[in-house]
């Protein structure tokens, strides 16, 4: 082993269940609170680096937990290197799969490796990818929309410097999905750029259906229109021309995007960095959405987000969508509609009396 080299000596991992700003309804579930998984891998160097995974629901906190503690052998004594590692972590667990709880397992450890390298070296993660720090422009994420509270909400959005909304629909009838975007598009203007997303809610016909009476407020996507695994329902929606379709955050690992690719099933893609593989995983997945031309969006995750976005060369929006921000000690904020990363590393400390106040 290089005399060098950081040297892994554990893993560990701490659950809780943090606040959101803005609790999130959706058409496939509510999320009232943030159930984050805390990834600690120290080396024996004494060098610490840090990652988290957003568990959707409190019920997976304990496996996930479980998990990565038992992975944790696998790494002891190993040197700190982000690719090597994820190839042995793809022959090791071949015959399984590396879809599911194991996926973001494995995710979240490679985010925690390529931290303790930029700490390492003192230099924010983005530098480490041949990229500088700059500010990545996002868009502001809400769930459904309740118009009566959203909007003031929506209005601070615009004050804050968004130029691009998202929000989330298919909670009820086409008429109720009319009404909201026509509201929400009467808030934010004509120059402001609108998104939906059905979080898979639909069928193929029944989405054509929608996006016909939709098409008329100018969206720049509809996101999961159908469920995330039906590329032939993806592609028969995009095949209709009347909003472009957005898909990925559901794409285990690069091999996901290509087949995605192959069937034709989007005209955006939005991996998600928890479960395409980490920052190792991104930069594959960032090479075959720039071959087949698709603009890239991240999905949530924002700390980790903002230092791949500057390397990948379609890239277009970063989500702005704070799972983390009420357990760190110096959550990221957004200048003029813009979010940058920090380092060193992915640039996050935890909020040890916030992280000890919201353990589950």
């Amino acid at each position: 082993m290089p005399e060098n080299s950081l040297t892994i000596r554990s893993l560990t991992a701490r659950a809780v269940v943090a606040p959101l700003a803005r609790p999130l309804r959706t058409a496939s579930g509510e999320i009232p609170a943030s159930p984050l998984l805390l990834i600690d891998v120290a080396t024996e160097q004494g060098i610490t680096g840090r990652a988290y995974l957003f568990a959707y629901t409190k019920l997976m906190l304990r496996a996930l937990k479980t998990l990565i503690e038992d992975i944790d052998p696998l790494l002891k004594g190993k040197p700190c290197a982000p690719q090597e590692r994820a190839a042995e972590f793809e022959r090791t667990f071949r015959l399984l799969g590396r879809q599911g709880l194991l996926g973001m397992a494995l995710s979240g450890i490679d985010m925690a490796l390529w931290d303790v390298l930029g700490r390492a070296l003192n230099q924010p993660v983005v530098a480490l990818l041949g990229g500088t720090a700059r500010p990545v422009t996002a868009y502001d994420s809400f769930g459904l929309i309740d118009i009566r509270e959203d909007a003031r909400r929506l209005e601070q959005a615009l004050a804050q410097g968004f130029r691009a909304i998202k929000i989330k629909i298919g909670g009820g009838s086409l008429e109720a999905d009319v009404k909201v975007v026509r509201e929400v598009r009467g808030i934010i203007g004509d120059q402001a750029r609108l998104m939906v997303d059905y979080n898979q809610s639909l069928t193929a016909p029944e989405a054509i259906r929608r996006l016909q009476a939709l098409a008329q407020y100018d969206l720049t996507w509809v996101e999961e229109p159908v469920p995330a695994e039906d590329l032939i329902g993806h592609a028969a929606v995009r095949a209709s021309r009347l909003v472009p379709v957005q898909t990925g955050e559901n794409w285990w690992f690069a091999a996901d995007l290509a087949k995605s690719i192959q069937a034709g099933a989007s005209d955006h893609a939005m991996p998600d960095i928890m479960k395409i593989g980490g920052v190792t995983g991104w930069l594959k997945a960032a090479a075959l959405a720039e071959i087949a031309s698709l603009p890239v969006s991240s999905h949530i995750f924002i700390e980790a987000s903002t230092h791949v976005m500057p390397v990948t060369p379609t890239a277009l929006y970063l989500e702005y969508l704070d799972s983390a921000g009420a357990i760190l000690k110096d959550p990221l904020p957004v200048i003029d509609g813009a979010v940058t990363a920090r380092g060193p590393g992915l640039g996050m400390e935890w909020n040890e009396s916030a992280v000890a106040k919201y353990a589950a």
